[in-house]
């Protein structure tokens, strides 16, 4: 919303839906959720990124930089001197001197290394990198990266590619409530609804990619997702009621026709 920016390291952005780029069956298949979703920030692993395919199946040519912030990951990387090799590697291709910073070493959950996240984010920000780290729901890992200068932090829902939701609801309450930073929730978001919870809950923005890439119709789901984020968003802003644990009448019982 126009009013309401996301504010990254000082840059506004309209949406607060991130997108990614991996597992989709085509370039077409991309567009068409990139279209849906009114993302302006786009992520790229750079496994995935070679410029020797031809045109037509490369995701580049989907990715109009005029357009889109293009947002390379070290997913893949196993070590926090890997991942820096990483985001120097996107650097020097010309790619915006910001990185998410993605660590996985653990082949079948996927989780987040948090020391080697850590270290990667200390040597990255000193070579002047805007750095958006991929953690699992710590809130004291969180609170240490913002400490020393990450541009947002992005705790998990749940493991990267399971659709399940938000599983880490508990810690992504604190860590919403202690950042000065935004919180981006990242990973394992399956379905609009987790959006909008998320939003719901005080998240400044969400990613999404394996929903979108499992979705039949891609372009739809996008856009399902891109209304269940503004929804989660306003209705945040516009402030939740309690939950209660007994009823509670919606119409007065007293004073009927008076």
């Amino acid at each position: 919303m126009e009013d309401d920016p996301l504010i990254i390291a000082g840059r506004r952005f309209r949406s607060r839906l991130m997108v990614g780029t991996g597992k989709f069956p085509s370039a077409a298949a991309l567009s068409a959720a990139l279209a849906g979703s009114g993302a302006e920030i786009v992520t790229v692993a750079l496994r995935r990124v070679d410029l020797a395919k031809p045109e037509q199946d490369s995701i580049m040519p989907v990715l109009d930089p005029s357009r889109y912030l293009i947002l390379p990951n070290t997913s893949g990387a196993r070590s926090a001197d890997e991942a820096v090799r990483l985001a120097r590697l996107a650097r020097a291709m010309g790619l915006p001197p910001w990185v998410k910073l993605e660590l996985t070493p653990e082949p079948r959950y996927l989780l987040p290394d948090p020391i080697e996240t850590l270290k990667a984010a200390e040597k990255l920000i000193k070579e002047g990198f805007v750095v958006l780290p991929y953690i699992q729901a710590d809130p004291i890992l969180a609170k240490r990266l913002e400490e020393i200068g990450t541009a947002t932090v992005m705790p998990l829902g749940s493991p990267i590619g399971s659709n399940r939701g938000l599983k880490t609801k508990e810690m992504l309450r604190i860590i919403i409530e202690q950042a000065k930073v935004p919180v981006v929730v990242d990973a394992g978001l399956g379905a609009p609804s987790h959006a909008a919870e998320a939003m719901e809950m005080g998240a400044d923005a969400v990613l999404v990619n394996t929903a979108l890439a499992d979705a039949e119709d891609h372009g739809m789901m996008a856009r399902a997702f891109a209304l269940a984020v503004e929804a989660g968003r306003q209705g945040y802003l516009a402030g939740l009621g309690p939950a209660r644990e007994t009823a509670a009448a919606s119409s007065p019982l007293t004073g009927f026709l008076e």
